[in-house]
């Protein structure tokens, strides 16, 4: 049933099989919406589990209408069908949430009974349209015929997080690709489509950044990118004081809007509330990397990472070389952060905590 304290579950039962593959693996495997997120507090509460509720609905949905081969194995070619579907917004994301909680209350105790000491749980959500059926609904749609054109995947193993203060967090990145197609649906063949790019990862590199013209950076291949950044009239203060910094007043948080094309993140978003609600200027604009000398920290984030301090980032002297075969064929130019967690981004990492623990979600409740 379980390998390495791995549990797949489709449909509510758990499968038997003699090798649960790991989650990049399975994800390869099947097509669909999917999500990430994982435990904390010693497994106790579900990190923001009501937004990625939301998040894979909306995914879902999003795909049925737009991009039905990305959920399909076998679509059928009936785009007005796809549409009437999709717009069952409500009826959806109830029969959604109804079939991914009957699945953690089946996973859930056989994964907290496998688990490693010093475990947390990551758990993907994986649904994918089956097609059958698609062709009998007629023009009426109840939650038992939504249920049966929906296979719900949960996949859960153990992870391991590294401490916010550790020099592992510490991430090393390289500006190596193009941005996702349609990445404002989250979706498994995403998955397939970034090995590609690992040719082009240099040793030690710990997550590979996305970028359309190798000037304005947009997300990683697993992550949003941030970067706190001196305003532009301010580049003679480059030397900032702490006292300067706490004002705000001549730095900003920078992140690529959804419009340019990255993943509406759920720690993305919660950054974004986080900024706002403390005054912090916070910009959606895609950091330029010929502006890297207002660059005072940077920071990634992921619902498994939580966040993450930026050490190191490193991109080719010239773009067209990200069609070489192999990173030992690309002149790399790297921009080093001299204090890595910085200020803002410490402050940052403490604020998501609390509200982590506020919009956690109880594991006992499954």
């Amino acid at each position: 049933m379980t390998h390495a304290h791995r549990f797949l579950c489709k449909n509510g039962v758990v499968l038997h099989a003699a090798d649960i593959p790991p989650v990049a693996a399975f994800l390869e495997a099947q097509p669909g919406a999917y999500t990430t997120t994982r435990t904390h507090s010693n497994v106790s509460q579900v990190l923001f589990w009501e937004r990625h509720l939301i998040r894979i609905s909306n995914s879902f949905k999003l795909l049925l209408r737009e991009k039905p081969n990305l959920l399909l194995e076998n679509p059928i070619n009936d785009s007005t069908r796809f549409w009437e579907l999709s717009t069952r917004s409500a009826m959806w994301d109830s029969v959604i949430r109804s079939l991914v909680h009957d699945s953690m209350r089946k996973v859930m105790p056989l994964a907290l009974k496998g688990r490693n000491l010093g475990e947390e749980l990551a758990i993907t959500v994986l649904l994918s349209g089956n097609g059958r059926n698609l062709d009998l609904c007629g023009c009426w749609f109840d939650e038992g015929r939504i249920c049966e054109m929906l296979d719900v995947y949960l996949h859960v193993g153990g992870y391991i997080p590294t401490a916010f203060w550790s020099k592992e967090s510490a991430n090393r990145l390289a500006v190596v690709g193009r941005g996702r197609d349609f990445a404002n649906a989250k979706y498994a063949d995403w998955v397939r489509l970034r090995k590609s790019l690992e040719s082009l990862r240099p040793p030690s590199v710990t997550e590979l950044l996305l970028s359309n013209d190798g000037e304005r950076i947009l997300e990683g291949c697993l992550t949003n990118f941030f970067v706190i950044s001196l305003k532009e009239k301010d580049e003679e203060v480059s030397n900032a004081e702490q006292s300067e910094l706490q004002s705000w007043s001549g730095i900003e948080v920078q992140t690529a809007p959804l419009s340019d094309g990255v993943l509406p993140g759920v720690v993305r978003q919660v950054i974004r509330d986080i900024c706002l609600r403390n005054g912090i200027p916070f910009r959606e604009v895609s950091p330029s990397w010929s502006k890297r000398n207002l660059w005072l920290e940077a920071f990634v984030t992921s619902s498994l990472r939580i966040i993450q301090p930026v050490e190191t980032i490193q991109a080719p002297g010239a773009w067209e070389s990200i069609e070489s075969s192999s990173w030992k064929e690309i002149r790399w130019v790297e921009k080093r952060f001299q204090n890595s967690p910085g200020m803002i981004t410490s402050m940052l990492q403490k604020e998501i905590l609390e509200k982590a623990s506020v919009e956690s979600y109880p594991v006992a409740l499954f």
